[in-house]
C-alpha cells in the first residue's frame, strides 16, 4: 500500500503520506520525505456530481492534505457520490450535500473549488456559457462570503475570464474580498502546453513547464514557447502549437461528438492546482504556478501568469518575461478581448441582486 501511494505521488506531482512508527511522513512529488506537524484542510467541491466534479473529488480524496472533503451539487445523487468515495481507504472524511442551500457544505472550508455550471457543447459560444454560469458563480461567491470568507477560492467554472471578476465583485460588495485568495484555475492550459510541446520536441513530459499567460479562453490563452530551454521550434511549429493550446478545449468537444467537454483533464488540472495551494498554505516554499488572478503585471485588472504561492495565497507575482515578436503580436491581439470579458463580468456582478 505504501509503495502504491508513493508511486501515485511521484506520477501526480503532489505530496502524499505514508504512516510510519513515528507518525505521518510526507512524500512530495520528487519522492523526498519531510516531517510535518501542520494541520490538514477541509476542501469543499461545488458542482461535485458533474463531469469534472466527480473525478476531481476522487483525486482530492487521495490527498493526505485533505482531512475533510465536503461535496455539494444540486443533483440529488451527490450524497451517493460521497458515499462511494467514502469507501476509499484514505483518511479524508467525505460528506455530501444537495438541495437549495449550499452553506452547510461550505461552512468552515479552508479551500473551495468550483467546477459548477454547464459545460460547453458544440455550437455554444462563451456568451452562452456566461448567460448560464454567471448567476451560478455569483451565488456561490455570495455563500462563500458568509460561510467561509477566509477560504482559498478556486474557480473552474467557465468563462473563467468573467467568472473570476464576478466572484471578486460579489465578495467586495459583501466586504469579504481578499485578492490573495481568489484564483481562476488555468492549469489545464499549462497541462496541455506541456503535453503538446513535449510531443513536438521529443522532450520528457515530466521536465517541461510552459508558462501560459493572459486568460482562459481562445486567443486570450498565450503559451510562452520562447521560454522553453533547449527547444527548437520552426515558425510553423510555434504557430500550430500556439493555436492548438489556445483551442484545445474545442478539440475535446469535437472528439466527444457533442457528448461532453474536457472533464478528465480539467479534473486533473484542478486537483493539481488545489494541491499546490494547500502545500503552500502549509509553508512549502518556492511553489510557482500559472493562474488567473487580480494582478498588475499585465495590462488588464485580471491576468494569468506565473504566481508564487504562499501561506496566505498569493505571495508574489513576478514580472512577465520578455516576449519574442510572435508572442508580442498574439499578446496585443488578446488584450481587447480579455478586457471585454472582464468588463462583462464586473458589470454583471455590480447588478446582481444580493
Amino acid at each position: 500500500m505504501a509503495f502504491a501511494i508513493v508511486q501515485f505521488a511521484r506520477r501526480f506531482g503532489v505530496s502524499t503520506a505514508v504512516k510510519g512508527a513515528t507518525g505521518a511522513v510526507f512524500v512530495n512529488g520528487n519522492g523526498r520525505r519531510h516531517m510535518s506537524t501542520k494541520k490538514n484542510f477541509k476542501v469543499s467541491v461545488v458542482g461535485a456530481a458533474g463531469g469534472i466534479g466527480q473525478p476531481l473529488s476522487l483525486l482530492l480524496k487521495q490527498s493526505p492534505l485533505v482531512s475533510e472533503l465536503s461535496l455539494y451539487d444540486v443533483a440529488p445523487v451527490t450524497p451517493g457520490v460521497a458515499a462511494d468515495l467514502s469507501h476509499i481507504n484514505t483518511p479524508a472524511k467525505v460528506t455530501g450535500f444537495t438541495g437549495p442551500d449550499m452553506a452547510p457544505a461550505l461552512a468552515g472550508a479552508d479551500l473551495v473549488i468550483v467546477p459548477a455550471g454547464v459545460p460547453r457543447k458544440p455550437g455554444m459560444t462563451r456568451d452562452d456559457l456566461f448567460n448560464i454560469n454567471a448567476g451560478i458563480v455569483a451565488n456561490i461567491a455570495r455563500t462563500v462570503a458568509s460561510a467561509c470568507p477566509n477560504a482559498f477560492f478556486l474557480i473552474i467554472s467557465n468563462p473563467v475570464n468573467s467568472t473570476v471578476p464576478i466572484s471578486a465583485e460579489i465578495l467586495k460588495r459583501l466586504n469579504a474580498y481578499n485578492p490573495k485568495r481568489l484564483f481562476g484555475v488555468t492549469t489545464l492550459d499549462v497541462v496541455r502546453a506541456n503535453t503538446f510541446v513535449s510531443e513536438n520536441q521529443k522532450f520528457d513530459v515530466n521536465t517541461v513547464s510552459v508558462p501560459v499567460i493572459g486568460g482562459h479562453a481562445g486567443i486570450t490563452i498565450l503559451p510562452l514557447l520562447s521560454q522553453i530551454k533547449g527547444s527548437k521550434f520552426s515558425a510553423k511549429d510555434k504557430a500550430d502549437l500556439t493555436q492548438r493550446i489556445m483551442f484545445g478545449g474545442d478539440e475535446v468537444v469535437k472528439a466527444k461528438a457533442g457528448a461532453g467537454s474536457a472533464t478528465l483533464s480539467m479534473a486533473y488540472a484542478g486537483a493539481f492546482f488545489a494541491e499546490k495551494v494547500l502545500r503552500a498554505a502549509r509553508g512549502e516554499k518556492g511553489i510557482v504556478e500559472c493562474t488567473y488572478v487580480e494582478s498588475s503585471v499585465g495590462p488588464t485588472r485580471f491576468f494569468a501568469s506565473p504566481v508564487e504561492l504562499g501561506p496566505e495565497g498569493i505571495a508574489r507575482i513576478p514580472a512577465l518575461p520578455a516576449l519574442d515578436e510572435f508572442e508580442k503580436q498574439k499578446f496585443n491581439e488578446m488584450i481587447p478581448e480579455l478586457k471585454g470579458h472582464i468588463e462583462k463580468g464586473v458589470e454583471f456582478a455590480q447588478k446582481f441582486n444580493l
